[in-house]
């Protein structure tokens, strides 16, 4: 009995895989297979600003040959703690009060500012001690965290701020099969609060939502499907036979001998 039982659970999973719907596996299923082509309307992107404890990669060059020496490049290296901490990201720090202080230059505050704003309020003041500098800012602990049924969880700094979900799963391998497509998780930062939103990638409408674009310290959760929830149970059930088969076997040899 102990063995049919068995067997039919196996075959129960064997028969989810199978009959596993093309709804649960394929992005965008809404859209029908037999469109060549097709237009979609997509989010807003909103460039992210600067806040503290951000590290931002700043360089600041000029051709003038007799100030050549004042070219800079991150010359300082930050240490936030946390993952952070063993990495040692080189770049300016920005303070409590949005601050951060360049050499020559002197202290700036670039809070609340996106980098192409940054990057005009350096030039401004690079200006006054170099010759036609030329500015490059940009984030350089722009960390993103994927988390639950991909590949490759992990948190990843990129190297660009316009980051999609997609973008985000392709670092991390993609979803596994046992990966809900329709139920995404996303967790944001606000300060003290923090903000929950659903992510649905089973339809073309994921590209129109506001949260389609990813910011700075967003962590994704990709959570398991019911077909991984059967794996799980049979396991649990393979360990359970297992551990009553060895239970009977002691009874009977303490009862025979």
């Amino acid at each position: 009995m102990k063995k049919n039982l068995k067997y039919f659970l196996l075959l129960s999973t064997v028969f989810l895989y199978s009959c596993a719907s093309k709804k649960s596996t394929v992005y965008f299923n809404n859209l029908a297979d037999t469109v060549l082509s097709t237009h979609v309307n997509m989010a807003k992107f909103t460039e992210p600003v600067i806040q503290k404890d951000d590290i931002l990669a700043i360089t600041i060059q000029t051709i003038d040959p007799n100030t050549s020496s004042a070219n800079m490049q991150m010359p300082t290296t930050a240490n936030t703690g946390g993952i952070q901490a063993q990495q040692n990201i080189s770049g300016y720090l920005v303070d409590n009060d949005g601050m951060i202080e360049l050499p020559m230059i002197g202290k700036l505050k670039l809070g609340g500012l996106n980098t192409y704003e940054a990057k005009k309020l350096i030039v401004e003041k690079a200006s006054k001690y170099l010759k036609d500098p030329v500015v490059q800012v940009r984030f350089a602990n722009y960390r993103i965290t994927v988390i639950g049924e991909v590949s490759k969880p992990a948190t990843f700094t990129v190297p660009s701020e316009k980051v999609s979900i997609l973008d985000l799963l392709g670092m991390a391998g993609d979803l596994t099969i046992y990966g809900r497509r329709d139920n995404i998780m996303l967790i944001r930062d606000h300060g003290d609060k923090k903000e929950i939103a659903r992510l649905n990638l089973s339809s073309s409408d994921i590209m129109e939502s506001p949260y389609f674009y990813l910011k700075q310290n967003d962590v994704i959760y990709v959570e398991p499907n019911k077909a991984k929830m059967s794996v799980n149970n049979t396991e649990r059930f393979r360990i359970l036979s297992a551990t009553l088969s060895i239970i009977s076997l002691g009874i009977v040899i303490l009862t025979r001998f």
